[in-house]
């Protein structure tokens, strides 16, 4: 081979290696952002944000920021939001970094899943402060992807935060909460006889019965049981104000009054539908008649007598009786009615009918003596030592 035949042969491999080379290069590495290993939401975001609204699936709730600093959830009866919840969601996205720019490459970004999954903090103008796009979550070493507003550019951060879009379980469950310090008569109702009134003069005395039993006295950890049933009440389910269980369940209920040191008296009325046992209806038959008519007409009877033979009765046949089924209970409902009547639990009681667990009601004494018990006996005074004769 001549020489000059191999220069060309040597360039032009050279020039097929380096083409080889550019078109499989991996993608150049991202520029640096200053945003690394900053938090992915800051302070000052949030105190500009008066809405928050997340979305998944599908499904969007908003949470809204009142003037006096509470939030709101207005897609479910503009009820209190969970501040408990809200301040730690809040604190997800604060503690969360922005680990590493994943790519700015457009086919990159559409692998990575990003579809509906949103945070959006918008200020009181109504326009958006941050908006977070969620992508799917890293396959190695854990982590989720998230774009910035419009940006052409994919972040991996370690944000973990759940973005729950059902407005109910954003709702604040806290119906009541009063301090048992603060209490100073309890008067409970039962289904049968009078109700029992226990009272005391200072948080750290006894609680004694407003109208005492001879030999008998308050079962103090019984009271302090029943006021922690009583005075912390979390709904777990509404429904509306007229629905048939909650209005069941007012004609079959029990009243509880909480008066507190300051003179305020807190209502609590629980109930619910009580089970029911009915009459089944007769079985149809396979021609779907039911009843007397199953039996068939007075020619079928005859029919049926003349050709019975000796023996074919049943010596245990018995008389048929009625079958019954059981209903089982309502669910129990509670209604709170607060002396001030500027307390908001009273407004929050004109909106819905709210459920509550069944063991609060159920575990409450159904008759009064589980309230008392035997008094220790007093011990008879004892006369005083005569003093010692002199001596003699």
């Amino acid at each position: 081979m001549k020489l000059k035949t191999l220069i060309v042969t040597i360039l032009i491999l050279a020039a097929l290696s380096t083409g080889a080379f550019i078109a499989r290069r991996p993608e150049a590495p991202p520029s640096l952002d200053a945003r690394l290993n900053q938090p992915l939401v800051d302070r000052a975001t949030i105190e500009k944000s008066t809405k928050l609204r997340l979305s998944d699936a599908g499904k969007t709730v908003e949470l809204i920021r009142q003037a006096d600093g509470t939030w709101r959830v207005p897609s479910y009866y503009d009820m209190s939001a969970d501040f408990t919840k809200l301040s730690g969601f809040v604190g997800n996205l604060t503690e969360a970094k922005l680990q590493r720019l994943v790519t700015t490459s457009a086919d990159r970004i559409a692998r990575l899943e990003f579809k509906d999954t949103k945070i959006e903090l918008i200020d009181a103008a109504d326009k958006p402060v941050m908006t977070l796009t969620l992508g799917k979550n890293a396959e190695v070493g854990g982590g989720r992807y998230v774009k910035i507003g419009d940006e052409k550019k994919a972040f991996l951060t370690n944000l973990t935060a759940y973005l729950d879009t059902e407005p109910k379980t954003w709702a604040n469950p806290e119906l009541i909460n009063i301090k048992a310090d603060d209490v100073a008569k309890i008067e409970v109702a039962f289904a049968e006889g009078s109700p029992v009134s226990v009272v005391r003069s200072k948080k750290d005395d006894p609680w004694v019965a407003a109208n005492p039993v001879a030999g008998q006295k308050i079962k103090a950890d019984k009271i302090a049981t029943l006021l922690s049933s009583i005075g912390n009440l979390r709904f777990s389910e509404t429904n509306a104000t007229d629905d048939p269980l909650a209005t069941a369940a007012k004609s079959n209920s029990r009243t509880f009054k909480l008066e507190t040191f300051d003179k305020k008296v807190v209502k609590v009325t629980m109930g619910r539908k009580p089970e029911e046992k009915k009459i089944k209806p007769p079985s149809a038959t396979a021609d779907g008649k039911s009843g007397p008519a199953a039996l068939g007409s007075i020619a079928d009877l005859a029919k049926k007598s003349s050709e019975a033979k000796p023996g074919d009765e049943k010596k245990d046949d018995k008389p048929i009786g009625p079958e019954f089924e059981t209903i089982p209970a309502g669910p129990v409902f509670v209604s709170v009615d607060h002396s001030d009547g500027a307390a908001a639990i009273n407004s929050l009681m004109q909106k819905r009918a709210f459920q509550i667990a069944d063991y609060t009601f159920t575990g409450l004494p159904q008759k009064s003596d589980e309230l008392f018990e035997p008094a220790p006996p007093v011990a008879a005074p004892t006369a005083p030592d005569k003093p010692a004769a002199p001596p003699k």
